[in-house]
């Protein structure tokens, strides 16, 4: 990876609280939280546009006595196979269930279908995390841990 030397101005106060929140969260130094910063940017606007493929991760929390609920999301995935790449299942109570599902495919269709599930009566709670593949696709990048 071929690195550029910049130099930015930013307000004294937002460079102290910056600073701190880099030191709070174990963020690493200021170049690595600003590249992790521009790569973020850069991969919402791919993102946005819907140029590439990507990978998500779909987390819902649902009530698996919800009627239809199990069988419903069973059948997504059935549905959507080549887009849903690994499934993680596990019981948080008796009643509320946690799914986190992989994905990979255009970035339009993996919100179509985690709002479907999202939307679905029992699920309690639902997020869709996407990232652009372009960062294992030869820019260098592959093995970064991002943002932490």
């Amino acid at each position: 990876m071929e690195l550029e030397r910049i130099s930015i101005t930013v307000e004294r106060d937002d460079l102290r609280r910056f600073d701190e929140l880099l030191q709070r969260r174990q963020l690493g130094n200021r170049s690595e939280a600003l590249r992790d910063l521009i790569r973020r940017r850069l991969i919402d606007e791919e993102i946005e546009l819907g140029s590439g493929p990507a990978v998500a991760s779909l987390t819902l929390v649902y009530d698996h006595e919800q009627r239809e609920l199990a069988r419903q999301l069973v059948s997504s995935g059935h549905a959507h196979h080549a887009q849903v790449l690994s499934v993680l299942h596990m019981h948080l109570d008796e009643r509320l269930c946690l799914e986190v599902q992989i994905l990979q495919g255009e970035p339009h269709d993996l919100k179509h279908y985690a709002d479907r599930l999202i939307g679905l009566r029992g699920v309690k709670h639902g997020q869709l995390v996407l990232s652009s593949a372009s960062l294992w696709e030869g820019d260098g990048t592959t093995g970064h841990h991002g943002s932490h």
